[in-house]
């Protein structure tokens, strides 16, 4: 077996993975593959780019990106999308490529990117982890006959 098939094997096994999620396809803007949802891209992958760098993928992670840009093999996307929370695994022919650990890093970037209405499409239902405060509720209570009631938005009181 050379080395550069274990690549390929992992490649199209999270291209197989990815394509799993309902209303995604896949493109090739660049050559390279692109996984999408609802015309948005959660994946970009390329296999045999290049000697140095075989196996590359980029997903969007809002919540794990931090630890993930602890691994040696990760680093922030390039073209701006890192500060975004993009972050790019790339792995050589002797390189160990942890698939399950990428599969549940290409999870938290379909989740990120799906609309809610796709998201309730999947078999367990679990919504994505807020990634910012819920909005805060602003209109005044009021009490009326001792019991505190909500005014409706937009009313004063008199």
């Amino acid at each position: 077996m050379s080395k550069r098939s274990h690549l390929t094997r992992a490649a199209s096994a999270l291209r197989e993975h990815a394509l799993a999620y309902p209303e995604t396809h896949e493109d090739f803007p660049w050559g390279h593959s692109a996984i999408k949802v609802k015309g948005k891209a959660f994946l970009f992958m390329a296999v045999g780019i290049n000697k140095d760098n075989l196996f590359s993928l980029s997903v969007k992670l809002p919540r794990s990106a931090n630890q993930a840009l602890n691994l040696p093999f990760a680093s922030p996307t390039e073209y701006g999308l890192g500060k975004s929370g993009w972050v790019t695994a790339r792995f050589k022919a002797n390189d160990e490529v942890p698939v399950e650990m990428l599969k549940e890093w290409i999870d938290e970037s379909f989740r990120a990117i799906a609309p809610k209405r796709v998201l309730a499409k999947l078999s367990d239902a679990r919504q994505p982890a807020p990634t910012a405060p819920a909005a805060i509720d602003k209109r005044k209570k009021r009490r009326v006959g001792g019991v505190t009631r909500r005014r409706p938005a937009g009313k004063s009181e008199r």
